[in-house]
């Protein structure tokens, strides 16, 4: 069985998903580039989601975002499905565009982690060999000195979207500081994270000579092909990320007992007791069938 997933108001998470078989779906290009940035931007705004940081690299994603509704699971579900299916459409595929069970959200405990998590993502590029600096980098990525500043904006996609549909004919995606942090606090420190990891990147590159090819190009259509490297498989999937020791034991502790609360009332539900009430935090019986759910504490 599943673990229950956990979504309590005003988390902040590190989101990722892979495409299918990690083929370059995503691969860099003006269409490419434009339908995830109008999706992101419409679903941020539909579900009252607040963006931090992003990156998208040919065959995968990365957010940093906070969920002050507890809504990430349907903003996650509306992102990819209709990324999924505008790219799909415009490169004739009709298998499945993301990898099963590739979709992750580890929540991001203090500040630093929020830091530290956005300075990972926005040095993906460079610690794939791709780019020396992440702003080289053709693919949608967040500079830092945005947040808190003018909002991106984009125009509905022609092709896929109805011109009179119901979908909008632009749309705005403002960059958020992270909670616990101003906007200039936050790109103070997320600059200097990023251009240390940056910089280690590089360096743990370079003896094995240079690498900064321009595989993943921009204009260049997207294409079935997928890196040379095996696919790293049996990998531990965190629920959560703290640097701080103590932080994380308590955290842990506190998960492993909503997921004890949460398969008690599981159990009296399905024997049919009256008024069950399930831990602070559930979220597809909450949803789904309306289940009563204690206050967060």
């Amino acid at each position: 069985m599943t673990a229950p997933r956990r979504v309590l108001p005003g988390t902040t998470y590190l989101v990722t998903r892979r495409c299918a078989q990690r083929q370059f779906l995503l691969q860099p290009s003006a269409p490419t580039n434009g339908v995830f940035l109008y999706v992101l931007s419409v679903a941020a705004q539909r579900f009252g989601v607040q963006v931090h940081a992003f990156c998208v690299l040919s065959n995968h994603f990365h957010l940093v975002v906070t969920d002050p509704d507890a809504r990430l699971p349907a903003f996650e579900q509306y992102l990819d499905s209709l990324v999924a299916r505008c790219l799909n459409a415009s490169l004739g595929r009709w298998e499945s565009f993301w990898a099963p069970s590739s979709y992750s959200a580890v929540a991001l405990l203090s500040p630093a982690d929020i830091v530290d998590k956005a300075a990972y993502v926005l040095a993906n590029p460079v610690a794939a060999g791709l780019v020396r600096r992440g702003r080289d980098w053709h693919g949608l990525w967040s500079p830092p000195e945005r947040v808190g500043g003018e909002a991106l904006s984009v125009d509905r996609p022609a092709g896929f979207f109805r011109p009179k549909g119901p979908m909008p004919a632009s749309a705005s995606l403002a960059l958020c500081p992270p909670p616990g942090l101003t906007a200039e606090e936050f790109q103070v420190q997320l600059s200097a994270a990023l251009a240390a990891r940056e910089d280690a990147a590089v360096a743990q590159l370079q003896p094995h000579g240079p690498r900064f090819t321009a595989l993943e190009t921009a204009g260049a259509p997207p294409s079935p092909q997928r890196p040379a490297s095996p696919e790293p498989r049996r990998r531990l999937r965190p629920a959560l990320a703290a640097r701080d020791k103590h932080a994380r034991i308590q955290a842990l502790a506190l998960l492993v007992a909503f997921r004890r609360a949460y398969r008690e009332a599981w159990v009296a539900f399905r024997r049919g007791v009256p008024d069950v009430l399930f831990p602070p935090g559930t979220y597809l019986l909450r949803v789904l069938h309306g289940v009563p759910c204690a206050a967060p504490g």
